[in-house]
């Protein structure tokens, strides 16, 4: 008997159900790192003093969190020298976005455009009351109206799944991971880690704390950037669901990804919350494990495959 040739289809809510409980996953495994830390570093400087470390963590976590969560959007437009739109201007980007919005059961959210010839788009906000879509006027210039419909879909789907809301709490478990860390190493510097003569076990703390003061960090990066990752390939399918056609949505990252042109307004920072890479850095030494998209190859076969 010949095997068919032809590869599985994949349902869109299929894929849809399954990258939100990966997702799920990696933040439970990401708070549960920041606690291993904390109660490590709690009992490298005092016996005992692990358990009163985690209050302190989560409470840094938690502020910094609130802080991103209602002023995060507003920075990152500043910061990406997006222009909102006026109510007569780009009627078609208009239409498509309130027409999408409708049917995805959300309200319309704010339209900005970045003045650069880069192809790309994102959204941000802390919810669907208070989303914002940027796209760039490459976007604009160099995709038809069923490719830009998938973008747009895409990135309402960012809005929709609260995506913003999934990063913004990676980004502070990072961030919360780096201090605890740097903490640790400023202290031992000066010399005011605990004593490490009081016996075995003592010794062992400071081992564990120590390796974990110097790995976490670098676990933390790649968890952030598996999330990364796997928001976008979520969003392409919740994208391809609303617009019932994922070839739109692959048309265009093939477009994206042929495009050479780095986005200038773009950084490090920003990156991942860009529908691709906008900084077309060079292929390097563990290609993939740090980057914060998914292969655009990937994607585009994913999309091929959905029903």
């Amino acid at each position: 008997m010949t095997a068919d040739p032809t590869p599985a289809r994949l349902s869109i809510y299929e894929a849809a159900a399954a990258n939100r409980w990966r997702t799920l996953l990696l933040i439970a495994v990401f708070t549960g790192l920041v606690a291993v830390l904390a109660y490590f570093v709690g009992e490298y400087f005092a016996p005992g003093g692990g358990i009163a470390a985690l209050p302190f963590a989560f409470a840094l976590s938690i502020g910094g969190a609130l802080a991103s969560y209602f002023a995060g959007d507003k920075l990152i437009l500043a910061q990406s020298q997006a222009r909102e739109l006026g109510p007569s201007e780009e009627p078609q980007l208009r239409n498509i976005v309130e027409t999408l919005a409708i049917g995805l059961g959300i309200p319309a959210p704010k339209i900005y455009v970045i003045d650069d010839s880069a192809p790309n788009a994102f959204a941000t906000g802390r919810d669907p009351q208070h989303a914002s879509i940027a796209v760039t006027r490459g976007l604009l210039d160099k995709l038809d109206r069923t490719e830009l419909e998938g973008v747009i879909a895409h990135e309402l789907s960012h809005v929709g799944n609260r995506d913003i809301r999934v990063m913004v709490l990676v980004v502070v478990l990072v961030g919360t991971v780096a201090l605890l860390a740097d903490w640790m190493w400023r202290s031992m510097f000066w010399g005011r880690g605990r004593d490490r003569d009081r016996g075995g076990g003592g010794a062992i703390i400071a081992v564990i704390a120590i390796a974990l003061a110097v790995l976490t960090p670098i676990i933390a990066t790649l968890i952030q950037l598996a999330v990364s990752r796997q928001r976008e390939y979520l969003a392409d399918a919740s994208g391809a669901l609303l617009t019932r056609y994922p070839p739109g949505l692959a048309s265009a990252l093939r477009k994206i990804a042929a495009d050479k042109e780095p986005l200038e307004v773009a950084n490090k920072a920003t990156a991942a919350l860009y529908i691709a890479n906008p900084l077309k850095d060079a292929p390097a030494f563990f290609d993939h494990l740090f980057d914060t998209h998914p292969p655009i190859e990937e994607r585009i076969k994913r999309l091929e495959a959905m029903d």
